[in-house]
């Protein structure tokens, strides 16, 4: 059950590429009075002017009774070198686009009562449409027809905004931050078993008892993977009823790893339990305080998820939490595992985005169409950090502005991290090279990153820039040190006893843990 909660959890994780919406303006007038309105648009399909001066200037025609998916009862003379403005819905954006075309009209409004997205189509539609196309919400175009009636003239332009933002830099911090703080505390959970195993003069604790899983088999990672694939592609065909239950499982998964962050914090600070006792069943104060104030701020999330201006606080505090008890409690066991896992990862990340686009009947890919949700509904996957664009903090027509990452480009490589952390117990390195050095692989991987989103004005899958740094480093610190044979073996739990001693390079002496440093 365990297992399959992860997976579920993994896979919606990498379903978290997004297209960043495109937004406009649109210019009312008549004459008199000036209004301006929220539309989104695809600059690469249908480009805008970049100035109110330079735009050019249609009357609009309304025609929001009609989809527009054909040209049946439009007469041509009506919509002739005019804008037009027609519902959403039915068909895809392209036919629409392609309707008003043939009629004559210059450009094309759709008005939307669902969550405004990016218009797309398939790459062999765009080359044929050549007006402008753009979305707006349905109920700012009523709001247009109390103002100005049916009298109105209207102009789209895009003004170019600044793609350097603080924010960056927060989203920079919560990455690293997260994925240290992840790293560090695998590595003190193993440390603490290793000297219960050896110091306590019993069984010791195992991965089992300590409700921590071990990936260590190829063919397991590999089915992994398969599953993933499979529980992403249920996704894309049932989205509307699996959102609500992956919802559930981020609500409950994030507020018991908010639970074991918090609880984690208090017992390295010795604050008191203050257990007491009923019908001979313990039960601790601070548990229960804790497990109350998490289960809280999961159920505010829950209920206001879909609120802009505050709630983005919550998901990124309930998302550090996960990262890092997810990274704490999946642990990979070797070198070997790392670099299968990540590699597939990356070719699973790479295949959902840019190969899946040429089977699918509308040329979006299966990974982004499970992360916008079908039709844009209002349920998003609750899989990404979210920190205002400092630029746009103030009043803007379209609404908050996010700088997003996915979990997924934190946990993926953190996990790596956390075996560095875990290697550099077993081998009693005091300087935590190995951690020390797939920490800043990871930090100039997300750079990299995010020095090629801003040149090139695209999202970037960020996996393809941070597998490599950390894998490659990793490796090379290895092989310097001439670890490589048992860095890349690592550990197996399955087979080893509860007493094994921690792995020591070759070459190097045995001693006791507790009384001399290796």
């Amino acid at each position: 059950m365990e297992r399959s909660v992860i997976i579920v959890i993994l896979s919606v994780i990498f379903s978290t590429s997004q297209i960043n919406c495109q937004e406009a303006i649109l210019h009312i007038s008549d004459g008199v009075t000036d209004q301006e309105y929220c539309i989104v648009h695809n600059h690469s399909w249908t480009p805008l002017s970049q100035t109110l001066d330079t735009a050019l200037q249609y009357s609009l025609v309304n025609m929001t009774s009609t989809l527009l998916c054909d040209d049946s009862g439009v007469t041509p003379e009506v919509v002739m070198g005019k804008a037009l403005v027609v519902m959403r819905g039915e068909c895809d954006f392209s036919q629409k686009a392609l309707v008003a075309q043939s009629l004559g009209a210059t450009t094309l409004l759709i008005a939307s009562n669902k969550t405004l997205i990016t218009p797309s189509a398939n790459n062999s539609e765009y080359a044929k449409v050549h007006i402008p196309l753009a979305l707006m919400r349905y109920r700012d175009f009523l709001e247009a027809q109390q103002v100005f009636g049916e009298n109105m003239q209207v102009k789209l332009y895009a003004p170019l905004h600044s793609r350097i933002d603080p924010s960056i830099a927060v989203m920079l911090l919560i990455s690293i931050v997260t994925v240290a703080l992840g790293g560090f505390w695998s590595g003190a959970c193993e440390r603490d078993r290793l000297s219960t195993s050896v110091g306590g003069g019993g069984s010791g604790e195992n991965k089992a008892d300590s409700g921590e899983l071990s990936l260590y088999s190829p063919l397991k990672v590999v089915i992994f993977v398969a599953l993933m694939c499979g529980m992403l592609v249920l996704m894309y065909y049932f989205y509307n009823i699996l959102v609500y239950i992956i919802i559930a499982i981020f609500c409950l998964a994030s507020a018991t790893a908010l639970f074991s962050c918090l609880d984690a914090v208090m017992e390295k600070m010795h604050c008191p339990t203050g257990s007491f006792t009923i019908r001979n069943s313990n039960f601790s104060v601070r548990s229960l305080i804790l497990a109350a104030v998490c289960i809280t701020i999961a159920v505010i999330w829950g209920v206001y998820r879909n609120e802009e201006r505050w709630i983005w606080i919550l998901q990124d505090l309930l998302g550090i939490a996960f990262c890092l008890n997810f990274m704490k409690t999946i642990s990979l066991s070797n070198f070997k595992i790392c670099v299968i896992l990540l590699s597939l990862l990356l070719v699973y990340d790479v295949f959902f985005v840019f190969i899946t686009p040429f089977f699918t009947k509308n040329g979006v890919s299966i990974m982004v169409q499970v992360a916008l949700g079908p039709d844009a509904s209002g349920e998003k996957l609750p899989v990404v950090m979210r920190v205002p664009r400092f630029s746009a903090w103030a009043q803007n027509l379209c609404g908050m502005q996010f700088s997003i990452l996915g979990y997924g480009d934190i946990i993926v490589p953190g996990l790596l991290v956390a075996y560095c952390s875990r290697f550099d117990v077993w081998i009693h390195s005091s300087k935590k090279i190995y951690f020390l050095s797939c920490c800043i692989a990871y930090l100039l991987g997300m750079i990299t990153t995010f020095a090629v989103m801003l040149l090139s004005g695209m999202g970037q899958p960020a996996l393809l820039y941070l597998v490599p740094f950390t894998l490659i480093t990793s490796a090379v610190v290895a092989g310097c040190r001439g670890e490589m044979k048992q860095f890349w073996a690592g550990t197996t739990y399955e087979v080893l006893d509860s007493s094994r001693e921690p792995l020591l390079p070759e070459g190097r002496t045995d001693c006791p843990i507790e009384r001399e440093t290796c």
